[in-house]
């Protein structure tokens, strides 16, 4: 028994893989460069970060005038990146820190310590204990983030304590 398929078969089977092919190209199509915005001038970013460590009011002020300092890190020379968050983060600056958390800023177990947030940091060290002698901005070391944030944060000391911290 031969197979054949008429010319009619054949042209519509055709006329199906060229749409499939068509509608998938479209699909898998590599997207239009997006365009990138310019990177942040790294003084303003240092001096953002600077403020963060400090100053409330300022750190209000610049984040209206430029958002995408929220997140944005500066190198202090030899990979030691800090972001304004960090800053107000091992000076014990809860004002700052709460303020910058509650306008999206990314937080790290060093944030968490100083917070006294005992449940992350105890739950991220579980799973990933190498984390208990890890440095934050400076070289500050974890123990030293959660005695930034005094009574609110003596949990988090005595769980590092504990740990031989």
């Amino acid at each position: 028994m031969e197979n054949k398929i008429s010319r009619t078969k054949f042209i519509a089977s055709l006329s199906g893989i060229a749409s499939f092919l068509i509608f998938n190209t479209k699909i898998m199509a590599t997207p239009e460069k997006v365009q990138r915005p310019e990177p942040l001038d790294p003084k303003l970013v240092q001096e953002f970060v600077r403020f963060g460590h400090f100053d409330l009011e300022t750190v209000k002020a610049k984040l209206v005038e430029t958002p995408a300092l929220l997140n944005a890190t500066t190198d202090w020379g030899a990979g030691d990146f800090e972001t304004a968050l960090g800053g107000a983060s091992h000076m014990g600056r809860k004002d700052i820190a709460t303020f910058l958390i509650s306008k999206g800023a990314r937080m790290d177990i060093f944030t968490a310590a100083m917070m006294g947030y005992t449940d992350l940091v105890v739950s991220m060290c579980t799973r990933h204990p190498e984390l208990l002698n890890s440095k934050g901005p400076h070289g500050i070391t974890l123990l030293m983030h959660a005695q930034k944030g005094g009574d609110d944060a003596k949990k988090v000391v005595e769980f590092l304590n504990t740990k031989g911290i």
